[in-house]
């Protein structure tokens, strides 16, 4: 009598910066036998890699924790196991329908156990080392930018309070040292993008979009790798721009956007206040969208979802910026 195949498991990991603890169970949600805490280091990724290839894994599901996950993730995918990092948020409120109000690491790994099971999210194919490492630059180059920004504000309050000489020219030599460094990380963001043949034809068509300019092209590259794979409502979803119901009953509540990639939308706010001034489509639909009665942010979103989906069907079909195939995009 044959017999019978092992019964896959969905696998959870709630990772620290020294653990990763681990939990699995059924697809029906049964609790499995893959489980225990290992060390976040490489002989623990080793070991639970080994453990992963003993029995048959449908999938592994973690969430992210500040790039702690980045090297268990990479770790995973080279050995070929599914893996998907999944909205935090998202496990949370798993949590909550489920009863699970206690929250530690066992109780998390659990939870994204069975949240694997139920919702099985979709795996997504690890970025290469060379975007990887385009994302932790322009990582870099947002906190130098935050950090600039913040010692500009010193200096101006230090001039208007008149503050010491001492205090004056400490502040004013960090500002000068700040904008060196990030006039390098845009150097370095630059050579990457010059070093890919694939980046410089995108990066070309990206910026061929009037209001369309580097930062913007460098940000979709990086943090936005979907951008021509998807259509325009799973793009405008993924990013936070789609607009969401509220409706009940009768009553027809305002529509509203949330969740997506963060860091894409804020740069793509910013593009889309200058396309709706020199942009001759976005001046024209945001115009309209004004003349109907639509209050300044809402168009201001719309122009945004709208330049998203003129990006994204510019990428797919690797044509450059033509004012007439804009206009009809996502009509």
């Amino acid at each position: 009598m044959t017999p019978a195949a092992p019964t896959p498991l969905f696998v959870g990991i709630d990772v620290a910066k020294a653990t990763l603890d681990v939990a699995s169970c059924t697809a029906a949600g049964a609790p499995a036998a893959l489980a225990g805490p290992y060390p976040a280091d490489p002989a623990g990724l080793a070991a639970l890699v080994a453990a992963c290839h003993a029995q048959p894994v449908a999938l592994v599901v973690l969430e992210p924790t500040g790039g702690y996950e980045a090297p268990v993730v990479a770790a995973l995918a080279a050995a070929g196991v599914p893996v998907a990092v999944v909205n935090a948020r998202q496990v949370r409120d798993f949590a909550k329908a489920l009863g699970r109000l206690a929250k530690t690491d066992r109780v998390d790994a659990a939870v994204l156990a069975r949240f694997g099971a139920r919702v099985q999210p979709a795996v997504r194919a690890l970025p290469d080392a060379t975007t990887r490492e385009l994302d932790a630059l322009l990582t870099r180059r947002r906190q130098l930018l935050e950090m600039l920004h913040a010692e500009r504000q010193r200096a101006q309050q230090a001039r208007t309070a008149a503050a010491p000489a001492v205090v004056r020219e400490d502040v004013a030599a960090h500002v000068t040292w700040l904008q060196a460094r990030l006039d390098a990380a845009d150097a370095g963001l630059r050579a990457l993008i010059e070093a890919s043949a694939l980046w410089r034809v995108q990066d070309a068509l990206l910026q061929s979009v009037p209001g369309v300019g580097p930062q913007l092209s460098v940000t979709l590259l990086a943090a936005l790798p979907e951008l021509g794979r998807l259509d325009r409502r799973q793009i405008a979803a993924l990013v936070g721009v789609a607009p969401h119901a509220c409706d009940s009953g009768t009553r027809r509540g305002r529509r509203h956007v949330w969740g997506g990639r963060g860091d894409v939308r804020r740069v793509l706010y910013m593009a889309a206040h200058v396309a709706a001034r020199f942009n001759p489509v976005l001046r024209a639909f945001h115009a309209r969208l004004r003349a109907a009665g639509k209050p300044p942010k809402v168009a201001l979103v719309a122009c945004m979802r709208k330049l998203l989906t003129i990006l994204n069907a510019m990428i797919a079909h690797q044509q450059p910026w033509q004012p007439r195939a804009a206009a009809a995009a996502g009509a």
